[in-house]
């Protein structure tokens, strides 16, 4: 018993399937075509419905457009690239050939342009913001940056400073800037900020809006002896001959030097303050300097010139002019 029911059960799971295996496919184009035009066929009509049409050109509009391109065919925007010619320079003696590929040529070209752009109008700055999202002081100067890395610059005081407040002590650093062409202009710049590379840079940007221009005879040396006095600072400056040279206090030197005077000497009295002794270079060296009956410049009392002396008369003012006073009313 137990034995035919064994071969039973093994005879019907061996017996081949009755049904034809069914295969789901969509259909080619082509074969959708030959039925449609095929005049032999008598079973199907000679135009197929209009559902069937649009499965067609659903078909065919995918075959032209696959969603994966062709790697055998060339693409005209990823298998772009742009070659640059450089000829031979004073450094190398050979012609290099860039290839940059994967890259659009129109914006290469655009990028180009601004770069040059930028570098002939604004000295080509690259980032005008810093890491932490800063402006940067050299931002927006009116020199271009050719013209800025000519400049004579020299940072004669840095220092650390303290505010005490309510709340504690603030410390920040002090930077001070003299910056000038060498032929005639000069001017010195003052910056604060945590950073002194930062404080350095704003007392650059400062120094270099502040230049002003500087009287020169022959332009070597001062035109004569001019002396002034800061605060308890006294300088003198004296003009001097061919060949001379700067011979004179440190600070002074570097004021000079960037402002172009070759043969001058000096002597400093009183007080060498770094900071007073360039301020009180500066108020002499640049024309627009208040005169003593304004005041000293740090808030000190204004001078009188004429204590004790009374009106003076034409003679005296004629004398102190130089020149001749005439009476150019015509009524």
């Amino acid at each position: 018993m137990h034995r035919f029911t064994r071969a039973s059960a093994s005879s019907v799971f061996r017996r081949p399937p009755t049904h034809s295996r069914v295969f789901l496919c969509r259909p080619s184009t082509s074969s959708l075509r030959q039925l449609s035009t095929d005049p032999s066929n008598s079973s199907l009509p000679n135009e197929l419905p209009e559902s069937h049409l649009q499965d067609v050109e659903a078909i065919e509009e995918e075959a032209s457009n696959p969603a994966f391109p062709d790697v055998m065919k060339p693409d005209p925007i990823h298998d772009d690239l742009l070659a640059m010619d450089f000829p031979p320079t004073k450094r190398t003696r050979h012609a290099n050939r860039v290839v940059i590929r994967s890259v659009y040529e129109q914006h290469v070209n655009q990028m180009l342009e601004k770069d040059g752009a930028e570098k002939s109008e604004n000295g080509a700055e690259e980032n005008d913001a810093d890491e932490e999202g800063e402006v940067s002081p050299l931002s927006n100067l009116p020199l271009s940056r050719e013209a800025l890395g000519k400049l004579y610059k020299f940072q004669l005081i840095s220092r650390r400073i303290t505010q005490q407040t309510g709340k504690g002590k603030i410390h920040r650093q002090y930077a001070l800037v003299v910056v000038g062409n060498g032929d005639g202009l000069v001017g010195y710049g003052e910056g604060k900020d945590e950073e002194l590379p930062r404080a350095s840079d704003k007392a650059f940007a400062a120094a270099v809006r502040n230049m002003d221009s500087v009287e020169r005879f022959e332009k070597r040396t001062v035109w004569t002896d001019i002396e002034t006095k800061l605060g308890s600072t006294h300088i003198i400056l004296r003009p001097r001959p061919v060949g001379f040279g700067l011979r004179c206090n440190p600070n002074v030197h570097q004021v000079l030097k960037a402002a172009g005077i070759k043969d001058a000497s000096a002597k400093v009295w009183g007080s060498r303050n770094p900071l007073n002794v360039i301020k009180a270079l500066f108020r002499v060296l640049q024309a627009g300097n208040a005169p003593l009956a304004m005041g000293d410049g740090i808030g000190g009392k204004a001078k009188k010139l004429d204590k004790g002396s009374g009106l003076r008369n034409k003679s005296a003012v004629e004398r102190d002019r130089g020149r001749k006073l005439l009476d150019l009313r015509t009524y």
